[in-house]
């Protein structure tokens, strides 16, 4: 990807972006912020403000992207208001965002704490990648479910990317930002358009998505200006060449701030790139507006009365700090009838260590059910002989828990919590055990590896081997239990390197 962060309207930067929007047509929006832990009822601050702009056209045989990351906590908010507020209102760009609503509701309390305008009304055009989704899995005669996936989950199905939300919650206020979170920020807004792409293509090989699609615009003067820049299709070359000189008649007479604005709305769509045809068509079936009403503008305060909390739970709470820290011996030890090889259960909240534990050969599985009860992991953990890691505190307050059954993991990043579960349990990691199991199920590979005839039979109706891949003599490598198959690549290589660098084997 290539990412640039704004911190300063005076910034080449800054200059980039806006020439870059000049050229967009498609934009996947995002946004940051540090969660609010305090009782106060008050909205979190934005502090970053992501933009993913698309440039160019599949069908013109060119297409880029570039992602920029709006520093918020030092970009003056008054003065970029009303430019922010363009984008997010201007018929020439498709905004994409995933429940997007409760961003726009921040972002306009974050202006409006700034002493900016009332706030952000609506964003028009707009599509949620939530649709979206519904829409491709209708498509795919595939029963739409009831509850809304994450945008992780439709990632990974459409895009075949894991998209890892670890450090959704971590402090988005603190400067600089490290590069893990730039990377997450700008992976979270750029995987929007990714996903539009296979729908826009979706959609145009079903052929024609209205047969009255250009229709004749009047020409009326009782229009008005603001009237025919409002029109759905107006031509920015129409605008320009109509309407030219009335931005400078509007400019020289306007006394309001109406006219003023109308007067910049000319300058905007006049400097901005028109949709083609195609995306105008799915924009007029598809596009939707985001509207924020009265109520959305003042947090909702809970009916609850506060309670005085007694010496008695603070003293419990004071315990659960310290019960996160393990206490061993482990399920597996061989003096409690375990067979000395390390095991661990890995909850939603550290599925991504999951994955670097099998990396690595660690036995590490994940819950039975996609939303399991605070019990079932428990009692799973204690019928396999594993330890459950997590990062939830409130796992820890169930009575029924083993002093030796639990650990809360510290670390927010997955090759340092990696590395802090392997210096508390005392694992020994050596070079042969990396890539020794299967990332998607646990399993562990064949004895043996497979020739390519072997492969290619094993493949079929399962798994689709490259065809590049038969005249470079690779070993390939079969998972027992769901039969995914394996080769020792480029990928695989870089990943054995990273392990390497990661758990520091040659030092």
């Amino acid at each position: 990807m290539d990412i640039h962060i704004v911190s300063s309207i005076d910034s080449s930067e800054f200059t980039h972006l806006t020439r870059t929007l000049s050229k967009s047509t498609v934009v996947g929006l995002d946004a940051e912020w540090k969660p609010v832990r305090s009782q106060r009822s008050t909205f979190p601050t934005v502090t970053l403000l992501q933009l993913a702009c698309q440039i160019g056209d599949d069908s013109a045989g060119w297409d880029e992207s570039v992602v920029f990351l709006l520093d918020l906590s030092s970009l003056p908010l008054p003065s970029i208001w009303e430019w922010i507020k363009d984008v997010l209102v201007s018929p020439d760009i498709l905004k994409l965002g995933f429940k997007f609503k409760q961003d726009l509701i921040y972002l306009s309390s974050t202006f409006r704490a700034q002493g900016g305008n009332p706030g952000f009304d609506k964003v028009e055009p707009y599509m949620d990648i939530t649709n979206i989704y519904k829409f491709l899995q209708h498509k795919q005669g595939k029963k739409i479910s009831k509850d809304t996936k994450s945008l992780s989950a439709i990632c990974e199905e459409i895009l075949g990317l894991h998209l890892s939300k670890e450090l959704q919650c971590s402090d988005w206020s603190h400067r600089p930002l490290t590069e893990e979170q730039i990377r997450y920020a700008a992976t979270d807004a750029h995987c929007l358009l990714g996903i539009f792409k296979i729908f826009q293509a979706k959609v145009i090989k079903e052929g024609p998505l209205c047969n009255h699609v250009n229709e004749q615009h009047q020409s009326n003067v009782s229009l008005g200006l603001k009237g025919i820049l409002e029109m759905p299709g107006c031509e920015n070359k129409l605008v320009g060449r109509k309407f030219c000189n009335a931005l400078d008649i509007i400019q020289a007479t306007a006394s309001s701030e109406e006219c003023e604005r109308i007067a910049r709305g000319v300058e905007v769509i006049r400097k901005t790139k028109p949709m083609d045809e195609s995306l105008w068509k799915i924009v007029r079936k598809y596009g939707e507006k985001l509207f924020l009403r009265e109520s959305d503008r003042n947090p909702k305060t809970s009916r609850r009365k506060g309670k005085r909390r007694s010496s008695v739970v603070v003293c419990e709470e004071k315990q659960l700090e310290n019960y996160g820290d393990w206490q061993g011996p482990p399920p597996w030890d061989i003096s409690l009838g375990g067979d000395g090889c390390p095991k661990f259960l890995c909850d939603v909240m550290v599925e991504g260590l999951a994955k670097h534990l099998r990396c690595v050969g660690v036995d590490a599985a994940v819950p039975h059910s996609r939303k399991p009860e605070p019990r079932e992991l428990i009692d799973q953990a204690y019928k396999e002989k594993r330890v459950l890691l997590t990062r939830d505190a409130k796992l820890l307050r169930h009575q029924y828990l083993i002093k030796n059954q639990i650990y809360r993991v510290n670390n927010l990043l997955k090759n340092e919590q990696l590395l802090e579960v392997i210096e508390v349990f005392q694992l020994k990691i050596n070079e042969d055990q990396l890539m020794s199991r299967c990332t998607k199920c646990n399993g562990r590979f064949i004895q043996k590896p497979l020739t390519v005839e072997e492969a290619i039979e094993a493949a079929k109706g399962f798994q689709k081997i490259p065809n590049c891949l038969f005249d470079k003599n690779l070993e390939f490598w079969q998972c027992m239990d769901c039969n995914q198959l394996y080769w020792e690549g480029t990928q695989y290589h870089n990943a054995v390197q990273k392990f390497i660098n990661v758990c520091k084997l040659k030092e």
